[in-house]
């Protein structure tokens, strides 16, 4: 169940916030006068939204450290536009 709160809670009621956050291991959405204004989540589904992100990249950067291969950046989003496009058609 997606929790909405409002921002006044995180300084109201942050220890019942930190335990839906940690405890149940869900994000908490914040409001402020009525639209979102932030997210909190804890530490570990952070890393597990980002680690793949940031092994991927590391990867990116030790190939480029080996490698005289550049891509300019329109090269690079014409191969992503393609991959997409190709995705869109599955």
């Amino acid at each position: 169940m997606i929790n909405i709160r409002p921002v006044s809670d995180l300084r109201n009621k942050f220890p019942e916030i930190e335990e839906t956050v940690i405890g149940s291991n869900t994000p908490v959405f914040l409001t402020k006068n009525g639209y979102g204004a932030m997210v909190l989540m804890s530490i570990e589904q952070y890393s597990a939204l980002t680690d793949d992100i940031e092994r991927n990249l590391d990867e990116a950067d030790a190939f480029a450290a080996n490698s005289s291969i550049r891509l300019s950046k329109s090269d690079v989003f014409d191969k992503i536009r393609s991959r997409v496009d190709e995705q869109a058609k599955l």
